[in-house]
């Protein structure tokens, strides 16, 4: 697997959502595909807030046209289960041991307040390969593109 894409929900996926959310990620990725041609893809959900969609492109690439029929998918995931998936400025840190989401805008706040400091584990949703994924998925929040917009 080379290829990945991480989604947020600002809200924790329900034990029922999730369950109808794995049926639908896994007949996507049973059926996704790149001109024709079928994608290798798996799909993982953590921590009852993240949507990980792989994609093997030893292969064959993901191309414009399959991304926009993930894009497509992840939307009508949010239209049919009420989520945010899309908001690129949720950030999902960990807090006593769980997963918690704010707006980037709230960081500051939060920083000055001691609701979290620089080394409070940050979710790396930027991460776009397998290896970036393994290694820089969780993250100190003072490696983070967060820390350096603190000022």
């Amino acid at each position: 697997m080379n290829r990945v894409w991480i989604y947020t929900s600002a809200k924790p996926f329900s034990a029922e959502t999730e369950a109808l959310l794995q049926e639908e990620l896994r007949l996507f990725t049973q059926k996704w595909n790149a001109h024709g041609t079928a994608l290798t893809s798996v799909y993982e959900i953590l921590h009852h807030h993240f949507i990980v969609i792989k994609a093997d492109e030893q292969k064959f690439s993901a191309s414009g046209c399959s991304i926009d029929t993930q894009l497509r998918f992840i939307k009508e995931l949010e239209t049919k289960y009420q989520l945010v998936l899309l908001d690129r400025l949720q950030v999902a840190y960990t807090k006593e041991q769980e997963v918690r989401v704010v707006h980037a805008s709230k960081i500051p706040q939060m920083l000055q307040e001691n609701t979290i400091n620089e080394n409070t584990m940050v979710f790396n949703t930027s991460v776009s390969d397998e290896d970036a994924y393994k290694k820089y998925f969780e993250i100190p929040l003072k490696e983070s593109w967060l820390y350096k917009q603190k000022a």
